[in-house]
């Protein structure tokens, strides 16, 4: 068994190839891909070059951790059969390429266990539902504030607001330094962080990524409150330490998703709490991945990639 796949085979070197598949074994299922999602945190910097050591990883690779499809093969057992749409996040099932992420495929073979069941109405909005499930784990657990400030406006900037709202919370306030992505807020406000006067926030959110502006965020903080690191960050972090003893602020790294987390928002989804409507604003057939790729990494208007797998022979 093979599939179609993005095979990147070092920095900036990616195309479509066909590749054998690893049988599957029990408790596994075989997913035909509908959509993927391109991230532009983590795979951007595998697509750069410069994501820093990280265990599994190496070329060539198959990227991507956001896809979903249709069911075709599945065993007695794994509480799927075929038809079932689901969500994966990923698949090491490449014989001749790493699979740390293992995504952006027309088919793999998973763990039964890895995936989530999703509705078919949700079309391309399905391949979101990590990054959706990403912003829930960095808000979800004790003792953990709502965001009162989120710095970035890109598709996780926008769904740690939304989550926000939906869970009842005063509406955040976003900064973003690039007009075009100033629009498209639901119920909450978008400004350049030049115009933000605030110097009080208990809790701020950085999803830019951008290291470097961790000592203005310290500098916005009330006294005791909290920087939640929820980006991926490839160089080394520092700040200085004065303000920050004199703010007693915290500091917080938040990870990937957890399973419950793609369950919870799975379900937000469905009951109409959290939209994702609005999120995806470039597709294009898989067989276009290369210029699919540099669009995703390389126009600030593109907040969402997504790859359409169904006419990819």
């Amino acid at each position: 068994m093979d599939t179609r796949a993005v095979y990147l085979k070092g920095p900036e070197d990616l195309h479509i190839d066909t590749l054998a598949l690893k049988a599957p074994v029990g408790g596994d299922i075989v997913v035909e891909i509908a959509h993927s999602g391109i991230s532009t945190g983590t795979e951007k910097l595998f697509w750069n070059g410069t994501m820093p050591p990280f265990p599994g990883m190496g070329y060539p690779l198959v990227p991507g951790y956001e896809a979903a499809g249709e069911v075709v093969e599945a065993a007695p057992g794994t509480g799927y059969r075929p038809g079932d749409h689901v969500f994966v996040p990923g698949a090491d099932c490449f014989k001749e390429a790493f699979g740390l992420f293992g995504g952006a495929a027309g088919r793999l073979v998973t763990q039964a266990d890895r995936v989530t069941r999703i509705d078919s109405d949700l079309g391309p909005e399905g391949a979101l539902l990590a990054l959706a499930a990403t912003a829930r784990h960095a808000m979800a657990g004790k003792d953990m504030d709502m965001p009162e400030l989120i710095v970035g406006h890109g598709v996780f900037g926008r769904l740690l607001a939304r989550l926000t709202i939906a869970a009842g919370a005063p509406a955040p306030t976003v900064w973003e330094v690039a007009p075009e992505r100033r629009a498209g807020a639901q119920g909450y406000e978008v400004i350049d962080p030049a115009d933000d006067p605030r110097r009080d926030y208990g809790t701020i959110y950085d999803a830019s990524g951008n290291g470097a502006i961790l000592n203005d965020l310290i500098g916005r903080l009330s006294k005791g409150g909290e920087v939640v690191l929820a980006g991926f960050y490839p160089e080394a972090l520092s700040f200085a330490f004065p303000p920050a003893f004199m703010k007693e602020a915290r500091l917080r790294v938040a990870a990937e998703w957890a399973r419950e987390d793609l369950t919870f928002v799975r379900d937000l989804i469905e009951t109409g709490d959290l939209s994702l409507s609005g999120l995806i604003t470039h597709q294009a057939q898989a067989a276009d991945a290369p210029r699919a790729y540099r669009t995703a990494f390389g126009d600030p208007a593109c907040l969402k990639m997504i790859l359409n797998w169904k006419e990819t022979a």
